[in-house]
C-alpha cells in the first residue's frame, strides 16, 4: 500500500467539493494507495507534464499527482478538481 502527502494547494482545493465530491475523492485516494492503475481512476500520464500523472474521482473531476522522487512509495497529491479547470 503507498502513502499519500498533500500539497497546500490540494487541500484548498479540495475543501471547495461538495460534500458528494469529497467522498467520491476519498475513494478515488484509497484506490490510488492501493493500485495506482485501477480502472476506475482512468489514471494516465499528465499533457506534456513530465512526471505528473492524472487521475479521475468521477467523470467530471480529477486529480493530479506523483510520486516523490526520493521514495516511490509515496504519492503526493498536487492538485484536483473539475477536469476544465485543471
Amino acid at each position: 500500500m503507498l502513502k499519500v502527502e498533500f500539497t497546500k494547494k490540494f487541500v484548498k482545493q479540495a475543501k471547495k467539493l461538495t460534500a458528494i465530491e469529497r467522498k467520491q475523492m476519498e475513494k478515488a485516494i484509497w484506490n490510488l494507495t492501493e493500485n495506482p492503475t485501477h480502472p476506475s481512476l482512468r489514471t494516465k500520464k499528465y499533457q506534456s507534464v513530465q512526471n505528473i500523472f492524472e487521475s479521475s474521482i468521477n467523470m467530471d473531476i480529477r486529480i493530479l499527482w506523483r510520486y516523490k522522487p526520493e521514495n516511490r512509495t509515496i504519492i503526493l497529491l498536487l492538485a484536483c478538481g473539475h477536469h476544465d479547470l485543471l
